[in-house]
């Protein structure tokens, strides 16, 4: 069995993470994607974020309708800051040592990783299925300038539509009144309303 595993803080989750997850699994043939909010996001400490359980439900609301996508509560349920060795070793556990697991990750996070705890682990346990993202375009990059050795090996690239969307302008378009509907599925858009999310900013 082939599974994707896609993490963020999902705040909110939109299209392009959705796009993304749909590229993926029927790129590389995967059983199916698993998403997974982030519990307390150590990279993003300062920075307000929604509350866990919301995020949850919102990839939930997300996701539902699409019978090869779940969702994962592993990071919220955790009282720990939520580290992606610590999650896929949950996930090694729970589905045992034949499934062969896809860390789906865009190529601004690829540079990102050496900063993470116990990168070299996560790289013996997992594939990394990287996407270009707008201005991060460096999926085909290679040995020289690898940031963390044998990582060139266990990339799989994956040239999916350049979506320049984030949370932080689709939080900035509901503060200010703005439309989002082409930014986020309608279940998610009647969630943000529903639960006054990002209203002040």
């Amino acid at each position: 069995m082939k599974i994707g595993v896609l993490g963020g803080t999902f705040d909110p989750i939109h299209v392009a993470h959705l796009a993304v997850a749909r590229e993926a699994r029927q790129k590389l043939g995967l059983d199916y994607v698993v998403f997974i909010p982030a519990g307390q996001p150590w990279m993003k400490e300062g920075r307000p974020v929604s509350p866990a359980n919301l995020r949850l439900e919102m990839v939930k609301e997300a996701v539902a309708k699409n019978p090869f996508f779940k969702v994962s509560s592993l990071e919220v349920e955790s009282p720990n800051p939520s580290y992606t060795i610590e999650t896929i070793l949950a996930l090694r556990r729970e589905l045992g040592e034949g499934v062969e697991l896809n860390l789906i990750l865009g190529a601004d996070a690829l540079a990102q990783m050496p900063q993470w705890k116990n990168p070299m682990q996560i790289l013996e346990i997992c594939n990394l299925v990287v996407f270009d993202r707008p201005g991060h375009e460096r999926t085909q990059k290679r040995n020289s300038d690898e940031p963390l050795p044998g990582m060139s090996g266990k990339i799989k690239a994956i040239r999916g539509p350049l979506l320049s969307i984030s949370g932080t302008e689709i939080r900035r378009r509901v503060a200010e009144g703005s439309p989002i509907r082409h930014l986020v599925s309608e279940s998610v858009e009647r969630f943000i309303v529903e639960n006054s999310l990002y209203v002040e900013g």
